[in-house]
């Protein structure tokens, strides 16, 4: 289990999100799925809810919320993600094993691929769930931290 609670992220949503973002020059995906553009991994969860997330190293996620607060025209507003959500990776040889234990969807890769995203229950929280090449991503209230990291001890 990584924490990754202080990388950069940024939450958008509400009218005129969506339109902010392609002018942005964003791609945007499917809701539920996952778009990548210019070092940003956007994650959308509803039709004008999403999470921006750096890629790789280079800090394209504050370059975007630089141009968000510039920004005087219409844009959704900031949904406070990086402040609210916990972030944690669960990866390894026993990740599918663990994540068995916590979640009750079928995880397997022929069912939950990379980039999918899945809003469901994980160790018993509300959270979002992400499927990458380097583990599960689990997003979810950051006040339940502790719970959850001694629920997946646990699980292991």
């Amino acid at each position: 289990m990584t924490d990754l609670t202080a990388r950069s992220r940024f939450g958008i949503k509400g009218p005129g999100s969506s339109a902010w973002l392609e002018a942005q020059g964003l791609a945007l995906p499917p809701v539920n799925r996952i778009a990548r553009q210019g070092g940003v991994r956007l994650l959308r969860l509803g039709s004008e809810d999403f999470l921006a997330i750096d890629d790789i190293a280079g800090g394209a996620v504050a370059k975007l919320v630089a141009a968000w607060q510039a920004e005087k025209g219409s844009r959704g507003y900031w949904s406070w993600r990086e402040e609210g959500w916990s972030w944690m990776r669960l990866s390894g040889q026993s990740a599918e094993a663990v994540m068995a234990r916590l979640c009750a969807l079928d995880l397997r890769p022929g069912r939950f691929a990379d980039d999918e995203i899945a809003q469901t229950r994980v160790a018993n929280l509300e959270a979002v769930l992400v499927r990458s090449e380097a583990g599960f991503h689990v997003f979810f209230d950051i006040a339940s931290t502790a719970f959850f990291i001694r629920t997946v001890d646990a699980a292991a």
